[in-house]
């Protein structure tokens, strides 16, 4: 009897801790085939992200073309001051919950992004690179509305490169932006 009991024990804990198809989450679609001249180089890569996300309110932006900067499965994570004032957090977005998530406020506002100066590491296959930004409402505006840090995470597949994540953090008072980072070491 025991052996018996041993026996159905093990097979409901190995039933369990092998995955259903069913449960596991379906794989990401693949995206857009990407136009060669935005993700050839970094310099390249880096002005078709701010490019896509930038424009007058109302404009739609060409989702299509943010999609195809990105790998399968790749992530942007906005940093935020907690409401109640206790710290900071984060929020783990998929391109298509950030979209979805951009998408009113840039009905709403004109949003206008660029990389005011670039700071790199490579080794082999993996870029990652710190992009000061500064953002403004329209293009001719004189002062931005808020800058900060984007923490680019890149891959080059030997034909073209890939964003795997963007993570980002807007200067506050709390924490204005290191002179270091405001100008350009490799760009």
């Amino acid at each position: 009897m025991r052996p018996a009991r041993f026996t159905t024990v093990a097979l409901v804990a190995l039933a369990c801790a092998i995955p259903l198809r069913a449960q596991q989450p379906a794989a990401p679609a693949p995206p857009p085939a990407a136009n060669p001249a935005d993700v050839s180089t970094l310099d390249s890569i880096m002005r078709a992200v701010y490019d896509v996300i930038s424009g007058d309110s109302g404009v739609a932006r060409n989702w299509d073309r943010m999609r195809s900067l990105f790998a399968p499965g790749a992530r942007l994570i906005p940093t935020f001051r907690r409401r109640d004032g206790s710290g900071y957090g984060v929020r783990t977005l998929t391109v298509e919950e950030y979209i979805a998530s951009a998408t009113p406020f840039f009905q709403r506002q004109g949003f206008f992004e660029r990389e005011v100066a670039r700071r790199s590491e490579r080794y082999g296959q993996i870029v990652h690179l710190f992009s000061t930004y500064e953002s403004r409402h329209g293009p001719s505006d004189a002062q931005p509305f808020e800058r900060g840090i984007n923490s680019f995470q890149l891959y080059y597949d030997g034909t073209r490169w890939w964003i795997v994540t963007i993570f980002w953090e807007g200067e506050s008072d709390a924490g204005t932006i290191p002179a270091r980072y405001l100008v350009s070491e490799d760009h």
